[in-house]
């Protein structure tokens, strides 16, 4: 039954989005918080400092808090899976068709 009425409510959610024309947005943003907030707790687990991380990569603080920053949707592939790398991690990245 609750399963049920999330479906129905996601549905409705997603359509509503769609039909305003900012899904896409809404999208890329709920899933720049997820990687920021993954990349985040990593960094934690390993006591690695954004100073750190930035002189594994080879970049500047500022370009550090720029893909941990949950606002930031101009994260690169390439940027994405060099950090990941450094923090001991890979990235998965999985396209799933509409149910």
């Amino acid at each position: 039954m609750e399963t049920d009425k999330r479906l129905r409510f996601e549905e409705k959610s997603t359509e509503h989005l769609r039909e305003e024309g900012i899904y896409g947005d809404v999208e890329a943003n709920a899933m720049k918080h997820v990687i920021a907030a993954a990349l985040a707790q990593r960094m934690e687990k390993l006591d690695m400092t954004i100073t750190e991380l930035a002189q594994a990569l080879g970049t500047s603080r500022a370009a550090v808090n720029r893909v941990l920053d949950p606002l930031n949707t101009s994260l690169t592939l390439t940027t994405l899976a060099r950090t990941a790398a450094v923090l001991g991690c890979k990235v998965k990245v999985e396209i799933v068709a509409p149910r």
